[in-house]
């Protein structure tokens, strides 16, 4: 009896150190980043650990620097300067013909949604399941409807973005940043084009999603919901990114 005890504990306290490890997995690590665009310095001197689960919002006036952080995270803009490593990728060293890989394991979230107006929502879906490689028709139908599910979105799937409101449509953004089950998701002002209430249910569904485990990372320059949705949050100004509390954004 006591044996059993002691093998189950062990399990136990086993089984929790494990899942630990997972939560404080190191997703994002930049060194001494310095970011450039159209040669001019944009950031500079970038010394960021970002942890497994985090949320993290990007604030900072317009032009400050944000999404140019976060195109450097998704390759649009080369890393020339520094060290930076983002879900097992290596900015620093990436080729061209391995962007397509490091964003299939990065959901991005886009301001104006970038929804294809001419297909219906299921097709959006299916064309980026077909850029990403994917060929079996039940799987994708399947994932679809389990993405789609999570943002409230499961009845809309046969309409166009043009029937959608605007918070819809930002859902279905979110959705399909979701279909290649990313580790690491970047939303770049995701609610700047919504109204305070549509912006504050976009927020909740990111939430829920952060609190199933995906790291998150947003820009954005809505103070109020940073407020309503507390987070560790980084402000980008003067060439420099760093955290801040939030009663002093």
């Amino acid at each position: 009896m006591i044996e059993i005890y002691f093998e189950s504990n062990r399990y136990l306290i086993t089984f929790t150190i494990q899942i630990n490890f997972i939560m404080s997995q190191t997703v994002l690590s930049l060194k001494e980043v310095t970011i450039y665009q159209e040669g001019r310095k944009i950031l500079s001197h970038i010394n960021l650990d970002v942890q497994h689960g985090e949320f993290i919002y990007i604030i900072g006036k317009t032009g400050s620097g944000k999404s140019s952080f976060l195109k450097t995270l998704y390759a649009d803009l080369p890393l020339t300067e520094g060290e930076a490593h983002i879900v097992d990728f290596d900015l620093a060293t990436l080729k061209e013909k391995d962007i397509p890989y490091l964003r299939r394991k990065i959901g991005i979230v886009f301001q104006d949604f970038k929804l294809l107006p001419d297909r219906s929502i299921k097709d959006n879906m299916l064309f980026v399941f077909k850029a990403t490689g994917w060929v079996e028709k039940e799987a994708m139908e399947y994932k679809i409807d389990e993405v789609l599910d999570k943002v409230g979105m499961k009845d809309f799937l046969n309409k166009m973005p043009h029937q959608l409101s605007g918070g819809e449509q930002q859902r279905v953004a979110i959705a399909r940043a979701l279909l290649n089950d990313p580790e690491f998701i970047l939303a770049d002002e995701p609610t700047g084009n919504l109204d305070p209430q549509t912006s504050s249910e976009v927020l909740e569904v990111l939430k829920t999603i952060n609190a199933n485990g995906k790291t998150i990372i947003m820009a954005t320059h809505d103070y109020a919901l940073l407020m309503k949705f507390p987070s560790k949050t980084l402000k980008c100004e003067d060439e420099r990114i760093f955290e801040v509390v939030q009663r002093s954004v």
